[in-house]
């Protein structure tokens, strides 16, 4: 693995299109630091279907365009492809063909859930994704309550096919210690093959890739290099390296006082 090679699969960097950057300018300062962070390759992943966000398969198409023309007009050393984060809903399926997968065969489709809990008709939703040919990647599964509350559902998620994406604050201990002590044992359980970013340009939403690698490579000398396979598989839609996994503790609450 090298560092300045990374592959970040979850980014919000793409200038005024939802809550990630507001301008050009400052997406192209998000840019510098994802190169100072050893990333040389991101899928940009816009929200979409989510309260606030729609965003067209051939809108952010065409951002990414332009937004690597900028890049290379200014020698940023990175590469941008297609993406969205996709928001589940009920009328996901009916959808499907305005969809941009992790890689461009949609393989694999990068999921979010809501952050409080996990909508009943999930199961379902996978199982349909499954019969078109689409594994989904369930968006930083330790930053939802219900799963923190019960981290056996992520088991059976995964289970029934899906995988999960570890965010790299999470994993540094940003979003505090419960969620990064949960992202850890996700890790140690085999049930989330990949970190990314999900930085915005938001206090405290940086990139924070290299040091995730290092916390990777402090829990086990293996895992730094199988993640950034992981990575580049996935944007490759290609299968990922296959390990065992097992049903995660759940972690105790941590009390401010």
């Amino acid at each position: 693995m090298k560092i300045n090679n990374l592959v970040d699969l979850h980014c919000h960097i793409l200038p005024a299109i939802d809550d990630g950057s507001p301008s050009l300018e400052v997406s192209l300062e998000l840019a510098r630091q994802a190169v100072a962070d050893g990333i040389r390759y991101i899928l940009a992943t816009p929200h979409h279907m989510d309260r606030h966000y729609i965003n067209h398969a051939s809108d952010v198409e065409s951002a990414v365009n332009a937004f690597q023309m900028e890049l290379d007009g200014q020698n940023i050393p990175l590469t941008i492809f297609p993406g969205q984060e996709v928001h589940l809903n009920g009328q996901l399926m009916e959808h499907v063909d305005d969809l941009l997968g992790i890689d461009t065969g949609k393989n694999y489709l990068l999921l979010e859930l809501p952050h409080e809990m996990i909508p009943s008709y999930l199961d379902e939703i996978i199982f349909k994704l499954s019969c078109e040919g689409i594994t989904p990647v369930i968006a930083h599964p330790e930053r939802n309550a219900q799963i923190i509350a019960d981290p056996k559902r992520l088991y059976e998620l995964v289970e029934q096919g899906a995988l999960a994406q570890v965010t790299a604050t999470s994993l540094v201990g940003t979003f505090g210690k419960q969620v990064q002590q949960t992202a850890k044992e996700f890790i140690k359980c085999g049930l989330v093959q990949v970190v990314a970013s999900d930085a915005h340009a938001l206090k405290n939403r940086g990139f924070s890739m290299s040091q995730a690698y290092q916390v990777l490579n402090e829990m086990g000398s293996e895992y730094p290099e199988r993640f950034a396979i992981n990575a580049r598989n996935l944007l490759n839609g290609k299968k990922l390296i296959e390990i065992n996994i097992s049903v995660p503790k759940k972690q105790r609450n941590f009390w401010l006082f």
